[in-house]
């Protein structure tokens, strides 16, 4: 622990802190615009997790091996500063009720709110903002939190309740990311006085400061959070009105039709749909007649998320760039949204679709002012009309589209003999993809068989969940799907998930293995931006680079969330936010009905 006697000069001092300048809500505000702030607390809600966990084997949500229950680091452990659903950039005060940025941006300064409370009672302190820092950019926690907190240079504790962040360059998106730091407590795995090694605290349920306490602390499958009844911040503004169910429960399917027999059974009360053929198909019968059931289509402004087949390019048969492009001219997209999807879908552009951050055309001024210094190391179609995802609509068609990936596969040194696609050594060209849904073979499976026309054979492989991330947290896979949230705020996740140092770490959201200079540059001119235009133009010209490179085959995206729910058991806020994801909206503002107490 390090003692300082004064702070950096003041240049923003204040309830809260905005990227850009732009705070909505001002000091002694008392509650987010779209809560109910007289929602009475009581009820449950039962749900089923939007990702695909499986049996959980740990209550460290922060180290890389095993699994941890879904939610635990959201439900158990709370941050310096929260964001809301209306405002990209700015967040307000949690732990820390006031925040204060250096005139340099050197720094961010953190004074710790007096009643801001541990589950065991104890106050949160200067000292455990240190201690989380330090363990979660220590060696054994997932490398990610080194990523993401690597321009943080020192953490000081100026007193009790006051610490500071320095940081290594001058990014005005710094103090929200530390602002967003998991804070717990310094007693969390100590036995004795003594620290247990970060990767072997495992069962042992962290001490944080949120709403929601663990029901059990029996490994397991399911997962139940209870409401702490003597939770501190009940009635402070960026919490009121919010985390009004008294148990928040998760339910674990391994496949889609239990899943969906556990809704209509009562066995969970709220679902999101991700799979269309379910939403157009299933979504019906006596309990959706009666209204026990109800499906609805949640309208949002959010990003488009991207989701896409993903390259690994540490494998030398996907070095070429021609060949990756040659293998997305295989994908019929408009055949399988008629065919499989009911017309739900649309077609994921770049990597930043439906959202101010999406390449379009040819690039703008503010563009070219960023790319024209890295001209020598981008491709010059860079600097032409951003590619779009290939099409089957007429006059265009499949068997067009596979003509021209001939063409490039030819370019590239792979020929069509003696049964398959070969490199100049004889080779065939072979494709495992990686998966733990079988239910996307059905997907999976036309994409399948254009590439047999190529003579490329790409062999569909199923694993569980828990496998699936060992391998993918090893980068140990050829191809696989992802899909990426899209954001209102990117900033310093996209290192993570671009960055060349990501390519090199394990566990990182970098599975393409990106490591290319310029896009390294344009990474940092989207972290440094000063102004909203600016971070626009930053990401549209790392968009039109990673677009033009043709690291992934997009798929598809919806722009509304479908959901299946028993409104019996709610009663939902009248406002709806424009920015927000489903499950944690519902979970956070919705209460429960008289039925459901």
């Amino acid at each position: 622990m390090v003692l300082a006697a004064c702070c950096a000069p003041v240049a923003h001092s204040a309830h809260a802190y905005a990227q850009f300048g732009d705070i909505k809500y001002p000091p002694g505000f008392t509650n987010f615009s779209y809560v109910n702030p007289d929602a009475p607390k009581g009820g449950e809600i039962r749900m089923v997790p939007p990702t695909r966990p499986t049996n959980f084997d740990k209550f460290n949500p922060f180290t890389l091996r095993g699994t941890a229950p879904y939610n635990l680091g959201g439900l158990l452990i709370e941050s310096l500063l929260v964001g809301n659903s209306e405002e990209p950039t700015t967040a307000y005060g949690l732990l820390a009720d006031d925040v204060t940025v250096a005139p340099d941006r050197l720094s961010a300064t953190f004074h710790l709110n007096e009643k801001a409370r541990f589950h065991d009672g104890k106050p949160v302190l200067a000292a455990d903002v240190l201690h989380s820092w330090t363990q979660l950019t220590g060696k054994l926690a997932a490398p990610q939190y080194r990523s993401i907190y690597a321009e943080v240079r020192a953490v000081t504790v100026l007193s009790e309740r006051v610490v500071r962040f320095d940081f290594s360059t001058p990014n005005p998106e710094l103090p929200l990311v530390v602002g967003g730091m998991p804070v717990f407590s310094r007693d969390w795995g100590r036995v004795g006085g003594v620290s247990k090694p970060f990767d072997q605290i495992v069962s042992d349920v962290p001490i944080g400061s949120a709403p929601y306490k663990l029901a059990s602390t029996a490994m397991g499958r399911d997962v139940t959070y209870v409401r702490d009844p003597k939770y501190w911040a009940i009635d402070l503004p960026t919490r009121k009105g919010q985390y009004n169910f008294d148990r928040v429960s998760y339910k674990i399917y391994l496949d889609e039709t239990s899943k969906f027999e556990g809704l209509k059974a009562g066995e969970y009360d709220f679902l999101r749909e991700f799979i269309s053929r379910n939403w157009a198909r299933q979504y019906s019968g006596k309990q959706f007649r009666s209204g026990e059931l109800v499906k609805r289509a949640f309208p949002n402004r959010n990003p488009g998320d991207f989701q896409g087949y993903v390259f690994n390019l540490r494998n030398p048969k996907f070095q070429d760039v021609r060949v990756r492009q040659a293998i997305g001219l295989a994908m019929d997209f408009e055949w399988m949204n008629r065919q499989l999807f009911y017309g739900i879908y649309k077609r994921v552009n770049g990597y930043f679709p439906n959202s101010e951050f999406h390449a379009d055309g040819l690039p703008k001024p503010d563009e070219l002012a960023l790319l024209a210094p890295l001209r020598s190391q981008l491709r010059p179609e860079v600097f032409g009309p951003v590619p779009v995802s290939p099409s089957t609509a007429p006059p265009g068609s499949l068997r067009e589209n596979l003509r021209q990936a001939q063409a490039l596969l030819k370019q590239a040194g792979w020929t069509y003999r003696d049964g398959a696609l070969r490199n100049a050594k004889g080779e065939a060209f072979t494709m495992e993809f990686l998966n733990d849904q079988p239910s996307l073979i059905r997907i999976v499976g036309p994409f399948q068989k254009a590439l047999e026309k190529l003579g490329i054979t790409l062999v569909y492989r199923v694993v569980d969940f828990s496998l699936a991330k060992q391998k993918m947290d090893a980068f140990d896979f050829e191809v696989t799907t992802t899909r990426l949230p899209g954001s209102t705020a990117p900033g310093g996740e996209l290192l993570d998930r671009f960055g060349s140092v990501a390519a090199k770490t394990p566990g990182s959201s970098n599975a393409w293995g990106i490591a290319d200079p310029a896009v390294d540059a344009l990474l940092q001119k989207v972290v440094s931006a000063k102004t909203r235009p600016e971070l626009g133009a930053a990401m549209r010209a790392l968009d039109r680079v990673l677009t033009n490179a043709y690291y992934s085959v997009p798929q598809y995206y919806g722009d509304a969330f479908l959901i299946g729910y028993r409104p019996g058991a709610f009663v939902l806020p009248a406002t709806i936010p424009p920015y927000y994801e489903a499950d944690t909206w519902a979970m956070s503002t919705w209460w429960a009905s008289e039925s459901n107490k």
